[in-house]
């Protein structure tokens, strides 16, 4: 996890995110090490160091290094292994044929927002088979920890410069396939460095409403002080600032 929350603490711009640098492909190899730790405590039936392990027949033996290909290069990550030798991750053998869907699928997970639903319909689409609830629940424990990580981790207390946007995906959600905003909001800090201090994904429409509770985690996680932030001309939108930040100028984004 430490190793997995200095990759987040890494990023210095929207590029970041993606690309073949990007955060989310440099945190490819800590998240499938954490799945196929989920894979193996559903292989073996209980968790690190659980009672019910004991005298089971079968334990966790260690671990063994495997390089992979990735849209960064050659990464090396660690295959937990069974002492007999039975457990098999189904997830490389996916990565085996088709190493960008796998990179895609786990990004995925982490714009999703990773439900329970999402989590059991990318490991279909991973596997090929329907995966157990209880299969479900551990991948969900595993990677789950990463997104808070990300999402909540602390703020700088001020931001000379902040913008404020959003992106319009077409994401599944329940069952359908709905425009759906994303919230992007890129702060520059006092040593001019520029940090992308999270992503919301909105429900629906962009709305200056929602805009507020962005704002508001933003305060929550610790920033006290925005000098200027740049903004598109959504009604309302001045107003969420200043409901938070009422010292902050408003600069009206040129391109809007």
């Amino acid at each position: 996890m430490e190793r997995i929350q200095q990759e987040l603490a890494s990023a210095t711009s929207i590029d970041d995110f993606f690309g073949k640098e990007g955060i989310f492909a440099r945190l490819f190899a800590g998240t499938l090490e954490q799945m196929l730790e989920a894979e193996l405590t559903a292989h073996l039936g209980y968790t690190p160091y659980a009672v019910e392990g004991r005298n089971s027949g079968n334990s966790r033996n260690g671990k063994r290094s495997r390089n992979l290909r990735t849209s960064t290069g050659e990464v090396t990550i660690q295959v937990p292994r069974d002492r007999t030798g039975d457990f098999q991750p189904a997830l490389l053998d996916k990565y085996q044929t088709s190493t960008n869907e796998l990179e895609d699928k786990i990004i995925a997970l982490y714009a999703k927002g990773v439900s329970t639903r999402d989590i059991q319909e990318t490991l279909h689409e991973l596997y090929g088979v329907e995966v157990s609830a209880a299969t479900v629940s551990t991948v969900t424990d595993k990677v789950w920890s990463l997104v808070e990580a990300w999402q909540s981790r602390p703020l700088a207390t001020v931001y000379p410069i902040v913008y404020l946007d959003a992106i319009h995906l077409k994401l599944r959600r329940d069952g359908k396939v709905l425009n759906t905003a994303v919230y992007i909001v890129l702060g520059v800090d006092l040593d001019g460095q520029r940090d992308v201090l999270g992503h919301w994904v909105g429900d629906g429409a962009e709305g200056a409403n929602f805009w507020l509770s962005v704002v508001t985690d933003l305060q929550t996680r610790g920033v006290e002080d925005i000098f200027i932030a740049c903004i598109d001309g959504l009604t309302g939108f001045k107003e969420a600032i200043h409901a938070i930040f009422p010292q902050t100028q408003i600069q009206r984004c040129i391109i809007h």
